[in-house]
């Protein structure tokens, strides 16, 4: 799952690395990239849930096996786009694919784990997305130079592949084959009237924004106001992802001690998502970057401890179901800002974009604190 997950973000990553060359190429404006990004997280939104309940009713080794082959041919498709309309299909149906990464990867960790390591397993689970966020870089710059942007999705076809044989193999384990986890929790599934999932869609959704924009537009800020070069931008732009990565295993390492309430976690991670707001004052770009790294430390708290948060109201039996609908929410919070967010870019008002950006964590929380009072087990973990 730490592959597959690691697979899906070299693929989405490989077009936000490479936008500054592309958009210059093919003559697309950033509102233009803003909408081919919206096409990926509409087709996002809709599928997350979708291959969730899927993999929850037939099954992780069919159902990923599917998901997998269906965005590899979608990422190979990118070689053969040109303007507006081919990049959104093929982003539309890379995005549908990658909709059952993270379902995957929540459905296999209640399926082999116990309770007590769960908040760790999803860490290293989840962490492969933000790990190719930090490889995605390293990979495809020494491709571009040589062989031009195309080559890159040749490049992120073969490495689906590669999975999909090394699924063939590791998926024979029974727990993987066992359509359902061995213990099964009386607890009911999430239904569409209940604070506790609005609670979670507004922590995991409004309070990862930030992972969306620095992911989608660091590249064009790096190359845009601060001017930096298109082989600068491949040797850094993997530090920002990097405390994503290291957030996953931080945040799940808390919630798994259950030393420390819910709502005292959260509030730090709007704290540390505030900084953002000084992003567009800073002309150093180390210090950008800098500030860009904790923001992702800071969003993916929001990703692990929400999650952490619906585990402990719902049954084990729904955690693919819980695990798109969460990575669903984001993806359309995405969808609906990110042409916006192009739109400002344009008119270059960076410093507006940032500070809309910074204002989702803290609606996030407010949200979060309102819809789950109440709701959550009497003891400190979620109080």
């Amino acid at each position: 799952m730490l592959a597959v997950s690691l697979i899906s973000y070299i693929d989405r990553n490989t077009l936000a690395i490479l936008a500054p060359t592309i958009l210059r190429e093919t003559g697309l404006s950033a509102e233009q990239y803003g909408f081919i990004i919206s096409a990926f997280s509409i087709a996002y939104m809709l599928a997350n849930p979708i291959w969730g309940r899927i993999l929850d009713r037939t099954g992780l080794r069919r159902g990923m096996a599917a998901a997998v082959a269906c965005w590899t041919l979608a990422s190979v498709a990118h070689v053969f786009a040109g303007g507006l309309w081919g990049f959104a299909a093929a982003r539309a149906a890379l995005g549908f694919g990658e909709g059952a990464t993270f379902p995957g990867g929540l459905r296999t960790v209640v399926q082999t784990l116990g309770k007590s390591e769960r908040g760790r397993g999803l860490a290293v689970a989840y962490s492969g997305g933000s790990l190719g966020a930090v490889v995605a870089p390293w990979v495809v710059t020494p491709i571009f130079p040589w062989w031009g942007w195309r080559a890159a999705f040749w490049f992120t076809g073969l490495i689906g592949l590669a999975w999909l044989a090394m699924w063939a193999l590791v998926s024979r384990r029974a727990e993987i084959q066992a359509p359902r986890p061995p213990v099964i929790s009386m607890k009911p599934g999430p239904r569409a009237r209940d604070r506790a999932l609005w609670a979670f869609i507004c922590a995991y959704a409004l309070g990862a924004l930030p992972l969306g924009f620095v992911l989608y537009v660091s590249s064009l800020y790096l190359s845009k106001p601060l001017g930096c070069s298109q082989e600068f931008i491949g040797k850094v732009l993997w530090i920002p992802p990097l405390g994503w990565e290291i957030g996953y295993f931080f945040w799940g390492w808390l919630a798994d001690r259950g030393k420390h309430s819910l709502r005292l976690l959260l509030l730090t991670c709007v704290a540390l998502s505030a900084t953002f707001v000084f992003i567009p004052v800073l002309h150093d770009v180390a210090l950008v970057l800098s500030l860009m790294w904790l923001v992702m430390f800071a969003s993916s708290g929001f990703v692990v401890l929400s999650v952490t948060y619906a585990n402990a109201i719902y049954s084990a039996d729904h955690a693919g179901l819980i695990a798109g609908v969460g990575a669903g929410s984001w993806s359309a919070v995405v969808a609906i800002t990110m042409p916006y967010f192009g739109k400002l870019f344009d008119f270059q008002q960076y410093a507006a974009a940032f500070w809309i950006a910074a204002c989702f964590p803290p609606v996030g929380f407010v949200a979060w604190m309102w819809l789950a009072r109440g709701l959550a087990p009497k003891n400190k973990t979620y109080v």
